[in-house]
């Protein structure tokens, strides 16, 4: 039995091909189309799982089921991505489940948000398969995937753990990309930590080797200068301070007994980004502190998460695996 997983990014498109073991038999990945609509980008997205089929030997109309981790904001009842924040205004609407379907020739086509997607491929891929657990990533931005009591949350339209958009400070010294201020995504993104290294240089301007004032001035930059300069320390120290209380926040709300951490930022730097976390956890939090811990599965997650959708009926759970025996 093959199955297909397919993550569906602002930047790239990749689909893979795998077996009822999860292992990955063949793939395929391509630039996200930017334009000139949201078909070209469903055309992008056949073309990959076409692709993967191709390479893993399968005809596609012999796929059991599928799983879609994709950029939002999702309307799950059509199955599509209706107005993308990270792509041009003129990509408002991309089909995604009908086509899928109709390629394969399947009903199981299983459309999550691309957190959801690395929370089910996190839970599938642990060893002890847990119940109760938290997909973050810190990227260009910051989301959540969350299972509880073996429940994997969606929301009705698909767009549950947009824990980014939480207000970590009522004071809203930065805005958010969304537009609204003090949300930990204005302060802790990819994006947007250039930015808050910038507020805080012109409210106390030390001497630093950071660009701040320079066009291209990144969060990379940042990160490279710590331990060298004392400013870059600062901006880390309190980039830190932001994502714990985040983190915090998602532990109150959903108890989970791990956190797994993906996304650009975190996997590049995860001594700086998580271990302060790890340290100020104990004092911020009321209930059990859970695991905190760096995604295994690398910028992989979504695409594999997606597999795993395809094989356990969107859950993650392996016991729901569909093998020829049930």
């Amino acid at each position: 039995m093959h199955y297909v997983g397919v993550d569906l990014g602002a930047t790239n498109v990749r689909a893979v091909v795998g077996d009822e073991t999860a292992t990955i038999l063949g793939s395929e990945s391509r630039g996200t189309p930017r334009g000139p609509n949201g078909i070209a980008v469903t055309e992008a997205v056949l073309s990959v799982v076409r692709g993967a089929c191709t390479n893993a030997d399968v005809e596609p109309s012999s796929v059991v089921a599928a799983g879609i981790g994709s950029i939002g904001p999702l309307d799950l009842a059509a199955g599509v991505v209706q107005g993308p924040a990270n792509l041009p205004d003129t990509v408002e609407r991309i089909p995604l489940v009908g086509p899928v379907s109709q390629l394969l020739d399947t009903d199981e086509v299983h459309l999550h948000n691309d957190t959801i997607a690395g929370v089910i491929g996190e839970r599938f891929h642990m060893e002890r398969n847990p119940d109760d657990m938290v997909y973050l990533t810190i990227s260009s931005g910051i989301g959540a995937g969350v299972a509880v009591d073996g429940n994997v949350l969606s929301g009705w339209d698909g767009n549950a753990g947009e824990v980014g958009h939480m207000t970590v400070d009522p004071h809203g010294f930065m805005t958010c990309g969304c537009g609204l201020d003090g949300h930990w995504e204005g302060y802790c993104s990819g994006n947007n930590i250039p930015e808050y290294a910038l507020e805080l240089h012109e409210e106390d301007p030390v001497e630093t080797v950071l660009p701040v004032e320079d066009p291209d001035f990144s969060a990379v930059d940042v990160f490279e200068a710590a331990g060298e300069d004392a400013f870059a320390d600062h901006v880390i120290a309190q980039v830190a301070h932001w994502n714990a209380m985040g983190i915090a926040n998602v532990i109150h709300a959903y108890a989970p007994i791990v956190v797994s951490v993906g996304g650009a930022v975190a996997l590049n730097n995860p001594e700086r980004v998580l271990d302060p976390v790890r340290e100020k956890l104990a004092e911020m939090v009321f209930i059990n502190v859970p695991e905190i811990r760096l995604t295994e599965l690398g910028d992989e997650v979504v695409v594999k998460g997606a597999l795993a959708s395809a094989l356990t009926g969107g859950t993650g759970d392996r016991s729901r695996v569909k093998t020829p025996s049930n």
